[in-house]
Formats: structure tokens, C-alpha cells, sequence
């Protein structure tokens, strides 16, 4: 640290500082007198961090895990400030005697170029070895990109080289009590899930209500609407995606505008005219998927000539063709027995009474009786409807 006093205006300057004390660091000493201007140096300043012991077993169980599988661990470090606590000897790479298990602190942090670029290029390919990067990295170097876990990294000769290592800086999460996330401290293994938003070179997880709250981003829904041909009946469609799907729900025409079915409570399928289906949800990842497989469907069928019966609708289309089938038998007998001619036929002076559910006849006339029998029997053959199944 520095205190400058100029035209009697206190200016303390502080470079990377802690206020605990390190195996051979003292720590940070307040100043005597206090300073009219402060500047501080910042990288974790909003940071909390875990307690050293922690830190510490983390840092060797990686270590210790890396070397009993035969592997190396580089340490890309600072050559100032808390490298100061640690062993150093090594001067550069021709002093290095490169057989069996190392661990190896190697200058520059960044790995941008000098001893610890020179040691990763020669461990990078090697998924025994490990890269540990202990503290902050800066925008644009090696190490702030092998965070990222490429296949690939370039080396300093322009070659392309696999990127096999293992990157083991850890990742840590630090709640803020006033966000929706830290309302409850989650338990070991459980799963936390939110938004990722990254501000500056700083990351944050929040719950998606806290997103205007919290930063200056905003949420939108998006709606989709997709119109395709087709040509098949609407309850066939309806039909085949209950046999595929769990969750297809009919809709009420008041509600829907004639008719529709909702899939899975996200799609909405609604028959259109000119031969036409809509279909209508509102984007996310799993409507977006249960969309495709509707569309895909749709396609197929539109392929193909379905032999499918609706059972909903098979009751409805039989009462309708048993009613137009009797206005044809009824039809016919007029014209085969006359204005008069009805269930109660009379032909020459001759009665015979005809059940139009079972096809009896009776009359005292047995020339009378057949004839109606055989001529109601031709007419209920001709008008009935040929069933799907013969199709």
C-alpha cells in the first residue's frame, strides 16, 4: 500500500491485499491516518469466499488425484504476491526433468506465453494431467479460455493440438438472501436451475422473476402459430395422438371456435377451413418439442390413407345413415305399393303390417306376404352403408 500526500489531500493506493494473514504473508495493516481518496484493488471485492480450509482440501484432493494416476498438475501462478509462500526453483523448461508425477507453479497466470504455456503444450494432450487455475483470470488469454473446455487449443506455433486435461477450477455459487434463489438453502444434491447472466467478466444465477429486478434484462413470451394442409378428418388426427401421447384434451367450440384439442396443457390444435389445421403455443423448449412430434404426425397421416375408426364419432354416423336408410325404405315402398303404401301396406284389399326394425311380416295373405318380405329385404341391402373395414 501507498498513502501520497499531495497539497495536504490523503491518496491510499493498494495493490492485491487480504485481511488474513498466509503462511508467510502478514496481513493487511490499517493505516494510521485515513485517506481523503482510496483506490482499491477490486477482482473479488463482491466475492465471498470459502473458508481456507476448504479451499485448501479442495485444492489437494485435485492434487492427489491427478498424481496417483501417474499425471502432472500445472499450476498456472503470479509471480508476485502469494506465489511468495510456495517453493519455486525451477528457472525454465531446459532445467526440467520431465519423468513421472509432478506438480509444477509455473508463471504466467494467464498462460499466454513463458514457462507455463511451454509446460501446457507439452501436458495439454494427456487426459492423466490436470491444469489448475487458482485464482482470476484475464479476458482474452489461454486460460480464461481453456475454462471453457475446447476440444482444440493453438499453440504458440500456429499447430492445432487436442485439448485432453483435465480443467479443474472449481465453480462456486455465492446467494445474495434478497434473490428468490437463496429464499431456501439448498440441500447437497439437489438441483438448482435459473438463468446464467454475465455482466462485465462477472456471472450470475438468478431466478427468472428476479431478472428485472437484479440486472437491466427483461423477459418476453413469444407465441407461434403454424398453418398446415390437411386433408383427413379432423378426429382421426385426434385419435391417432391419444395413442401416442399421454395428455390430448377436446376442446368446446364456444371456447375454441369450433374444433380443437390441447396437447400436453401447451398445444393448441384447432381444425381450420379450406382444409386446414393450426396449431398454436406459446415457445419453450419441451412446447417446441411436443410441436414437432404434432407436426410430424400430421405429415405422416397426410401421407397415408388412414383405415381408422373414431369410436367417438361411429354412434353419431350410425343414427344418421339408420335415419336416411328409412327415408329411403320408405321412399321405395311408396313407389313400389303406392301414395298409400306405408308400414301398413294395402293391396287389394289384401293387408300385411311390415316391422321396419326386424324386416317381419304379417298378413293373412301369403302371396301378399312374401312379396313385401323379399322387397323389403332388397331395399335394406341396397341402402346399407358398406362398413370401413371392407374399405
Amino acid at each position: 500500500m501507498f498513502m501520497a500526500d499531495i497539497a495536504g489531500v490523503r491518496v491510499l493506493y493498494t495493490g492485491d491485499y487480504s485481511g488474513e494473514e498466509d503462511c508467510h504473508l502478514c496481513a493487511t495493516e490499517i493505516p494510521q491516518f485515513s485517506p481523503d481518496i482510496c483506490i482499491i484493488e477490486s477482482t473479488y471485492g463482491v466475492q465471498l469466499h470459502q473458508p481456507r480450509n476448504v479451499r485448501e482440501k479442495r485444492f489437494t484432493d485435485v492434487i492427489h488425484s491427478t498424481i496417483s494416476q501417474g499425471g502432472r498438475v500445472l499450476i498456472p501462478a503470479f509471480a508476485l504476491g502469494h506465489i511468495h509462500q510456495h517453493i519455486s526453483g525451477l528457472k525454465c523448461i531446459e532445467n526440467f526433468n520431465d519423468v513421472g508425477p509432478s506438480v509444477v507453479m509455473a508463471s504466467p497466470s494467464g498462460l499466454q506465453s513463458g514457462l507455463s504455456r511451454q509446460l501446457f503444450e507439452i501436458w495439454c494432450s494427456d487426459k492423466k494431467n490436470a491444469c489448475v487455475i487458482p485464482g482470476n483470470v484475464v479476458e482474452g488469454t489461454l486460460a480464461k479460455t481453456i475454462i471453457n473446455e475446447p476440444k482444440e487449443v493453438t499453440l504458440m506455433n500456429g499447430i492445432t493440438a487436442s485439448l485432453n486435461m483435465q480443467n479443474c477450477q472449481s465453480v462456486e455459487l455465492y446467494f445474495n438472501s434478497e434473490k428468490r434463489l437463496a429464499e431456501k438453502t439448498p440441500e447437497v444434491g439437489e438441483t438448482v436451475s435459473g438463468l446464467l447472466v454475465k455482466k462485465t467478466f462477472t456471472y450470475q444465477i438468478m431466478a427468472l422473476d428476479d431478472l428485472h429486478v437484479f440486472s437491466q434484462l427483461s423477459t418476453e413470451n413469444i407465441s407461434q402459430r403454424i398453418t398446415i394442409a390437411y386433408t383427413g378428418a379432423f378426429g382421426v388426427l385426434e385419435h391417432r395422438l391419444k395413442q401416442i401421447l399421454e395428455s390430448v384434451e377436446s376442446l368446446p367450440d364456444e371456447e375454441s371456435e369450433g374444433p380443437a384439442f390441447r396437447v400436453h396443457e401447451r398445444l393448441t390444435v384447432k381444425y381450420e377451413l379450406e382444409k386446414n389445421i393450426s396449431l398454436h403455443w406459446r415457445s419453450d423448449p419441451i412446447s417446441d418439442m411436443v410441436s414437432d412430434s404434432v407436426v410430424a404426425l400430421v405429415l405422416n397421416i397426410s401421407r397415408e390413407i388412414p383405415k381408422v375408426v373414431v369410436e367417438s364419432k361411429e354412434a353419431t354416423k350410425t343414427e344418421e345413415n339408420s335415419e336416411k336408410a328409412e327415408k329411403v325404405v320408405h321412399a321405395l315402398l311408396v313407389s313400389q305399393f303406392g301414395e298409400n303404401g306405408k308400414l301398413v301396406i294395402s293391396v287389394d284389399g289384401n293387408v300385411a303390417h311390415l316391422d321396419k326394425q326386424s324386416g317381419n311380416v304379417e298378413s293373412e295373405n301369403e302371396g301378399l306376404k312374401e312379396r313385401v318380405r323379399v322387397a323389403f329385404q332388397l331395399i335394406q341391402n341396397a341402402v346399407k352403408p358398406i362398413p370401413l373395414s371392407m374399405s
